[in-house]
């Protein structure tokens, strides 16, 4: 499974009330929330990611409470994956489960740039950005087969069909 897209970077700790502000989680609509994705930090963020991107974020990436809306509107907004140097572990499963793929690199922040074009193997985790290659950790097994079908929903009306 390969993504590629231009970086949109961000710092450590992004919580998921920058993700998607509280005040916006009695909408359940995915292109409402997409309207909303990171607008404390970055109020252009949705017309940024619209045209498909990778976000490139330090530690910590998703901590917070355990809102699924985050994944959702970061999926709707555009984001194609999320390349981070941690996350939160709620959050992680949350992306899976929603078909968004999430690669950890350390040292994310320090090797990719905003604005980079990034290729990124989902499988292996292997980054490719101006002509180098980094090595994340890939993504396996039932979550991988979960991101392949779009989403825990996806996978089960897959398996149980």
């Amino acid at each position: 499974m390969i993504v590629e897209g231009p970086v949109l970077k961000y710092g450590d700790k992004i919580d998921t009330d920058i993700i998607i502000p509280a005040r916006h989680l009695k909408h359940t609509d995915p292109a409402y929330l997409a309207q909303h994705a990171m607008e404390p930090l970055d109020p252009e963020f949705h017309k940024k990611a619209s045209k498909g991107v990778i976000i490139v974020a330090g530690k910590v990436f998703g901590m917070g409470s355990s809102r699924e809306q985050a994944a959702i509107a970061l999926k709707a907004a555009g984001v194609k994956a999320v390349i981070a140097e941690s996350f939160a572990r709620i959050f992680y499963r949350n992306c899976i489960n929603n078909g968004l793929p999430l690669i950890v690199l350390p040292n994310a922040t320090k090797e990719i740039n905003e604005g980079d074009s990034v290729k990124v193997n989902v499988e292996t985790g292997e980054i490719t950005v101006n002509g180098k290659t980094l090595k994340g950790k890939g993504i396996s097994g039932m979550a991988l087969d979960i991101l392949k079908s779009g989403g825990i929903m996806e996978y089960l009306k897959k398996v149980s069909a």
